[in-house]
């Protein structure tokens, strides 16, 4: 179980920073780990039960992968007001970030408003695990036992989440949490937590473990990396015709192409005739990425890329491209070559650099 743990941490959304193995030239690799259970890598240890590899007394709900989230809805009633705070509150969960439209307001209308006061133990290390908690507004302390003393690991202000390591992997609680301030959460049932957004997450992690299988520069990722890159992926749609990314404009993601067509152009800046014209320089299809050279060599956007038809595209931020593709850094730095190839076809003698000017 204790492997099981380990492997399925990049899921959570309260972190704490962990140092790990480099495996960038250029950044230090770091495990995201939830902060319900864990501060730093010297302090680490499992849950209770975890290594024991015995079932606390809390009786986890089975989770299929056929199972209808959607079935037998909670709903909470709430204000406009309390909705539109709710909808901040959640905007950068990252588990969350796994749920379609629909599944987002499911997961919504089944929160509630919980108020704590001052000093109020919110969650106790060793409790069953009833709740996920969002934190909407006021400020709480996080403390776990090292050496059988407790020891404050982090602090949530105003925003984080806390609770899902028990509504997971149905141990007790792993750490306290106690508000320093009066304050506003969300919480969510563990049954609408583990059928709808976890199991949604499951599902997410194997479409895109078995997406990026299939692509070759991912073969250099071994197991464990891919999962964590499955995790970090998030599918974003564009409509024909939009520009997902624009000539010179400042890097922030790397798309992999999940269904649809996308063209590549550039601006001829070495014709008179058609000065500053865009001209197709490739055509990309399922399976083919763009917007890793940018993001590499920390430099404007070289092309543009365009939605040919109807895209869906898999989307991974610069710090989690940063973070988790250090095996494919040597590939994709040999795109490089290929690149200057298809523009010298076009204009000549140039490069890229010529084109971010």
């Amino acid at each position: 179980y204790y492997n099981e743990y380990k492997s399925y941490l990049s899921v959570c959304k309260s972190f704490t920073i962990v140092k790990t193995r480099p495996q960038m030239q250029t950044s230090k690799q770091f495990l995201m780990v939830p902060s319900e259970c864990m501060a730093n890598s010297d302090d680490f240890q499992p849950p209770v039960n975890f290594i024991k590899g015995r079932r606390a007394s809390v009786s986890a709900e089975p989770l299929s992968m056929e199972d209808d989230v959607t079935k037998d809805r909670v709903i909470h009633p709430k204000t406009d007001e309390q909705r539109k705070r709710l909808s901040a509150a959640v905007k950068e969960i990252l588990i969350f970030k796994s749920l379609d439209q629909e599944q987002r307001e499911y997961v919504l209308d089944a929160m509630f408003e919980k108020q704590a006061a001052s000093g109020e133990k919110v969650i106790e290390l060793g409790d069953n695990g009833d709740y996920f908690y969002v934190v909407d507004s006021g400020k709480l302390d996080c403390y776990i036992k090292v050496e059988g003393e407790e020891k404050k690991v982090a602090t949530y202000d105003n925003s984080g989440a806390f609770g899902e390591l028990a509504l997971m992997y149905n141990t007790p609680r792993a750490a306290t949490i106690i508000a320093t301030e009066d304050c506003v959460l969300w919480a969510l049932d563990r049954q609408t937590f583990r059928q709808l957004v976890l199991l949604t997450a499951m599902k997410k992690r194997l479409t895109y473990e078995t997406f990026i299988s299939s692509i070759t520069i991912f073969k250099e990722l071994d197991n464990y990396e891919r999962m964590n890159l499955a995790d970090a992926l998030q599918a974003v749609n564009y409509e024909a015709g939009t520009a997902i990314i624009k000539q010179g404009d400042p890097a922030d993601s790397f798309y992999i192409i999940e269904k649809g067509t996308c063209v590549v152009k550039v601006k001829d800046t070495f014709s008179s005739q058609h000065k500053n014209e865009e001209v197709e320089v490739n055509c990309l299809n399922k399976g083919d990425y763009f917007g890793e050279l940018a993001l590499l060599h920390n430099k404007p956007r070289a092309a543009t890329v365009y939605a040919k038809t109807d895209v869906t595209l898999a989307a991974l931020d610069v710090k989690a491209f940063e973070r988790l593709l250090g095996p494919c850094i040597n590939i994709m730095s040999r795109n490089v070559t290929t690149y200057e190839k298809q523009l010298a076809d076009l204009f000549g003698e140039v490069s890229l650099e010529d084109l971010r000017r």
